[in-house]
């Protein structure tokens, strides 16, 4: 099984936070791909199979709430688990995301120690892993 995860966000100083923050809590987490709306999303999932993607809400283009409605949508996207990580957090957004099926929630900015507790059960592991920057793919935009 893949442990690879795609960070979807339009910020690339987030992304570039969250790839530093998996790799200090140590998950033992394959590649990690990035991209920056969910157009991009899209094809780096059609390019790739992931484990778990962090997903913020408002982006360009294709936000998270119609990346998420066409993922369920894909019977080869519909299962892939998803936290969302958003500075939204209202209970009607958190009720609808839930109502779309993602797997997790933390609410931006996150401790390191908040990412690890949602990401633990998605991805199967239990054990902590060395940082390994070799594993990571900035994709290009």
């Amino acid at each position: 099984m893949t442990r690879d995860i795609l960070i979807v966000d339009d910020s690339a100083t987030i992304r570039s936070m969250v790839k530093r923050t998996i790799r200090m809590i140590g998950l033992d987490v394959g590649k990690i791909y990035e991209a920056a709306d969910g157009i991009e999303a899209l094809a780096k999932l059609s390019e790739h199979d992931v484990a778990v993607m962090l997903v913020d809400i408002n982006m360009p283009r294709m936000n998270g709430i119609q990346l998420l409605t066409r993922m369920k949508q894909n019977a080869k996207l519909q299962d892939i688990p998803i936290v969302i990580a958003s500075t939204e957090g209202s209970q009607k957004r958190i009720d609808q995301l839930r109502e779309l099926g993602v797997s997790g929630y933390v609410r931006k900015p996150f401790q390191p120690e908040q990412l690890r507790e949602v990401l633990i059960p998605l991805l199967g592991v239990t054990q902590y892993a060395e940082p390994d920057d070799n594993n990571v793919d900035a994709g290009a935009f």
